[in-house]
C-alpha cells in the first residue's frame, strides 16, 4: 500500500509540473518555448516530487516529536 502511495503522489507532482510548464508556456512563451515544454515539465515535476518529500519528512518528523513527548510535560 505505501508504495502505491509514493507512486500516486510521484504521478501527481509529475502532472502538476506538466501543468506548470503548460502554463508558462502558454502566458509567456518567449520565456519557455515550445521546443523546451516537456524537459520544462519534466523538471518542474521533478522539483515539485522533492518539495513535497522534503515537506513530508519535516511533518512526520514533527508530528513524531509531538507523539513521543509525555503528557505530563516530562516533569
Amino acid at each position: 500500500m505505501a508504495l502505491a502511495r509514493e507512486w500516486i503522489i510521484f504521478a501527481l507532482c509529475l502532472g502538476a509540473g506538466g501543468h506548470l510548464a503548460l502554463g508558462f508556456v502558454l502566458h509567456a512563451p518567449e520565456l519557455w518555448p515550445w521546443s523546451r515544454a516537456g524537459l520544462y515539465g519534466l523538471v518542474s515535476g521533478f522539483a515539485i516530487y522533492i518539495s513535497v518529500q522534503v515537506i513530508r519528512f519535516a511533518w512526520i518528523r514533527f508530528k513524531s516529536d509531538r507523539t513521543d513527548r509525555p503528557l505530563d510535560g516530562g516533569v
